[in-house]
């Protein structure tokens, strides 16, 4: 073996060993009986690159998988990429106009989708490439697209069946519109950003008392040119005698009616309120309430758009409409800014007053997001989402942590329709098409639609019967007549689909069968509506069944102080550095560790230098092995061990094995990870192989022949439980430790997880239980009390029982060794002078007058324990304060919660230690 691991060295000639034995192929024939166990990547964008979150997912979900392919199931770990339908659309116009090339609306639509997939196929790959760096054991070999052609005839067979069904239709609504791509984006795609602005106080006088006003306080003065009515609190005392009276629009002199409805509070600005439905998402529920108007005053860009404006110009009057009808084509800020001045050169602006709030902006574009009145495609998940409420209240699918069911259930359960078009080139374009006279027809093909469309057209003589026959001979020419829907489908619905999908749906595949419904579903909670509800609809309507049993919502990935990682604030940690400087295993091993259900990872490079570290440590203890000619011989059988020391470690390594087994299973990461590093660094590294020296590098014999044995047995079932989470490490190690240095007749990836060995040893574990433990408290002791590091001190077994005698008598000089111990001797009682010792029951004690001043440590560790009282004290102080759990950003919170629990555990480590060294 060489002398130390390097990942650099090693991680990519095993990717390749992977890869050429078809290590992760999903259906191998000699597993053609076994169990299916299927996950579905969440398919990370095209344009995607890796980071914190893809590492944390991806490697929770090949710690399942490769556990379940090592425990013999036919395992399909299903990957694949997802289209990105606006960020794809801007990298690639990005691109163009880098190269100074004409741009999409210049070079029309099939010469830019040609461009866009030139795109995917130079560049559309840097994701799948960095998965497989970190070790993501997918059946690459049917790897999949959401724009492939497989995909893209089940998205239109969805798309029509949901319209055949009347689930889906077009409708006149407010959306997320984002005028710099002039497209409607779904809300995961609007960032809320906090913005120092201004609240203006508009006067709207009463339309018959011209002296009487209604003041509104509004952030957007410039949508006032909407405005269609002023609501007021019925409770509200103050307006209560103008609920129903008309009020004039200043500048633009429409008549609008003072309504009663609780969305205004009476507590905020003047308790009156602009509503302007065509702009506004609370606005547009009030004008339904109410039997109001929509006046949409912006262009697809955020212009003014009133030259032509029907819905403006209708009851718009007086001596300032031309000044606001000069405001033509105005961008939204600029006509904001002319629209103050004349308010205030007419007398209408009450007041200006300083106002920080959240404003929605586009996550791509970085521009304000506009709510714009538009006509767009949607689905009635209304009657779907019941059908998914009820698969997971009947237990039919399960969420782990079970607390995100709540999450699930309110957004299910208050769903509004789902806006599915979106105003792109690059995605699946809307199988719809319209005839001249507007009607439209969905079907799969213009094949499937014409039929119809000419039926109706002669009907409604739009074409004659024999215009119809010859566009039915010659069904290329309907071009011109049938217009198809320029729009293309929001990207969620596809990957709606993805779990049947990527199986071959709508056709009936070997591999949909075996492999639907998925096991696992293992995804972030910020996408619990946007997909996982996504998926249970589409798939619960389309398939009658769900599209997965279990799903596992991991937490995120924070900095070191618990701060989202965000490229302003410059914490972003990127995954590749770390695997560059540490390994991968090490980064895996470190997400695994620190998973802890319900809890976000506080990520801090320390700790991944600390996993290498554990790397590093197993890798020495199988260079010990190899120095020491630890082998496997052929037909060695763990239950014929009879040395207590390798009956001991056995026992170990069979609870470790069930310990992990039952957290993997439990979807417990960092139990299972925190359990095997336990094993491995403490009972094997720092216990069993220090123990096993005298052995070793004693006579021959039995005892010894044995020890190498146990010793390399050990060793390959370490690698096994440790491969879901550092597979590269152990994978090298499984290779170049091959039974009597001989090779494996299989990589580790698909060697068996490890089974019960059924040889606990009550008494090996009682007799080497005592001297591991005996041993650490006699160094904690030395530790609290300042016994000098060099300093040999006596022990002293204060009336032991015959087995704790014959424990001693056998391993004491092993007991010297390890703890520092002059020598062993008995005594009736503790004598002063000593600092006494509880082991399993038994006492003993350190006599440790003349080496260590115990009035001294008595003080000094009451000092520290006065100076943690005061740091609690603090830190309570602060914890109690409401106002400071209110204004305190989240991170420094659990800082001071954490800094508290600290101080606390290491209070109880004072609080023993005092008693250990006795009253004064």
């Amino acid at each position: 073996m060489d002398k130390t691991f390097e990942p650099s060295a090693v991680e990519g000639r095993i990717s390749d060993l992977w890869e050429s034995a078809g290590a992760f192929r999903a259906g191998r024939p000699e597993r053609a009986g076994a169990e299916p166990y299927c996950i579905v990547i969440p398919p990370p964008n095209v344009t995607g690159s890796l980071h914190m979150g893809h590492a944390l997912n991806n490697t929770l979900q090949d710690i399942l998988v490769r556990f379940e392919r090592m425990r013999g199931r036919d395992v399909l770990w299903q990957p694949g990429m997802d289209h990105a339908g606006i960020a794809t659309q801007m990298v690639v116009e990005r691109q163009l106009a880098e190269r100074q090339q004409p741009g999409r609306r210049e070079m029309g639509r099939a010469a830019f989708l040609e461009q866009v997939w030139a795109w995917k196929a130079e560049s559309g790959s840097t994701i799948g490439t960095q998965l497989r760096r970190l070790g993501a054991s997918c059946d690459w070999s049917r790897e999949r697209f959401t724009m492939d052609e497989g995909l893209s005839r089940a998205v239109l067979k969805v798309f029509v069946q949901l319209h055949r069904d009347g689930l889906i239709y077009r409708d006149k609504r407010l959306v997320n519109w984002d005028p710099r791509f002039q497209t409607a984006i779904s809300d995961l795609e609007v960032q809320q950003i906090e913005t120092k602005g201004n609240l203006w106080h508009i006067r709207y006088p009463l339309a018959a008392e011209p002296d009487r006003f209604v003041v509104v306080a509004t952030t957007r003065p410039e949508t006032m040119l909407g405005d269609v009515a002023v609501a007021v609190n019925p409770d509200d005392e103050r307006y209560r005698d103008l609920v129903g009276r008309m009020v004039q629009l200043p500048l633009v002199g429409r008549l609008v009616p003072i309504v009663a409805d609780a969305y205004s509070d009476p507590e905020k600005g003047t308790g009156a309120v602009k509503i302007t439905p065509a702009h506004d998402f609370n606005d547009f529920e009030v004008g339904k309430r109410h039997g109001l108007g929509l006046i949409n005053i912006f262009d697809a860009e955020a212009r003014l758009d009133l030259a032509t404006n029907a819905a403006f110009l209708a009851d718009a009057e007086g001596p300032d409409l031309a000044a606001v009808l000069a405001l033509q084509g105005a961008d939204r800020f600029a006509a904001r800014k002319a629209i103050v001045g004349m308010l205030e050169d007419r007398g209408a602006l009450v007041a200006v007053e300083p106002h920080t709030h959240m404003v929605p902006h586009g996550d791509r574009s970085g521009v304000v997001i506009e709510p714009w009145l538009t006509d767009q495609w949607y689905v009635n998940v209304k009657p779907l989402a019941e059908r998914a409420l009820e698969a997971v209240r009947d237990g039919r699918t399960r969420f782990i942590p079970e607390n995100w069911e709540k999450t699930y259930f309110q957004w299910l359960e208050n769903i509004e329709p789902w806006c599915i078009s979106r105003q792109l080139w690059w995605g699946h374009q809307i199988p719809a098409w319209y005839t001249p006279d507007g009607a439209v027809f969905v079907g799969e093909s213009l094949d499937e639609v014409l039929p119809q469309a000419l039926a109706h057209a002669v009907e409604n003589d739009v074409l004659s019967e024999a215009e119809a026959e010859a566009l039915a001979s010659a069904p290329e020419k309907a071009e011109g007549f049938l217009v198809r829907d320029e729009d293309v489908l929001d990207t969620w619905f596809s990957s709606g689909l993805w779990p049947f999908s990527t199986l071959g749906w709508p056709d009936e595949t070997p591999e949909l069968k075996r492999f639907y419904p998925t096991s696992t579903l293992v995804t972030g909670f910020d996408i619990i509506f946007f997909w996982v509800a996504r998926m249970m609809m589409l798939g619960l309507h389309t398939t009658g069944e769900v599209p997965f049993r279990d799903v596992y919502i991991h937490a995120l990935v924070r900095d070191e102080k618990g701060a989202k990682m965000s490229k302003s604030k410059g914490n972003v940690i990127d995954p590749l550095e770390l695997m560059d400087r540490y390994g991968t295993d090490a980064l895996r091993f470190t997400l695994a560790a620190m998973a802890a259900q319900g809890r976000d990872i506080k990520l801090s490079t320390q700790r991944v230098e600390g996993y290498r570290n554990f790397a590093s440590k197993l890798w020495n203890a199988a260079r010990f092995a190899e120095l020491n000619e630890c082998a496997l011989p052929p037909g060695f059988a763990p239950g014929g061990v009879r040395e207590t020391l390798n009956l001991w470690v056995l026992g170990e390594t069979e609870r470790t094995v069930a310990d992990v087994t039952r957290a993997i299973e439990t979807f417990r990461f960092n139990d299972a990870a925190n359990a095997a590093y336990r094993f491995v660094w403490n009972v094997f590294c720092d216990w069993y192989v220090e123990l096993t020296k005298p052995v070793l590098q004693g006579a021959d014999g039995a005892a010894k022949d044995e020890t190498r044995a146990t010793v390399a047995f050990v060793l390959d079932e370490i690698c096994k439980i440790l491969h879901p989470f550092m597979p590269f490490l152990t994978e090298e190690l499984w290779r170049t430790t091959g039974p009597m240095r001989g090779g494996r007749s299989t990589l580790l990836a698909l060697a068996p997880w490890p089974a019960p060995l059924g040889v606990a040893s009550a008494q090996a574990e009682t007799e080497l239980g005592w001297v591991v433990d005996l041993i650490s408290e006699i160094r904690s002791a030395r530790s609290e009390t300042n016994v000098p590091a060099g300093a040999q001190v006596p022990l002293v077994l204060v009336k032991p029982s015959a087995t704790v005698r014959a424990h001693a008598a056998r391993w004491g000089d092993t007991i010297k060794r390890l703890a520092r111990v002059a020598e062993i001797s008995e005594a009736e009682a503790l004598d002063r002078g000593s600092i006494q010792l509880v082991v399993r029951g038994e006492l003993a004690a350190l006599p440790l007058v003349g080496v260590i001043d115990f009035e001294a440590e008595r003080a000094r560790l009451r000092k520290e324990m006065d100076k943690l009282g005061t740091d609690i004290a603090k830190v309570e102080t602060k914890l109690g304060n409401p106002d400071f759990l209110a204004r305190a950003p989240e991170e420094v919170v659990e800082e001071q919660k954490e800094r508290l629990a600290e101080a606390r555990t290491r209070i109880a480590k004072i609080e023993e230690a005092l008693e250990r060294l006795g009253a004064p």
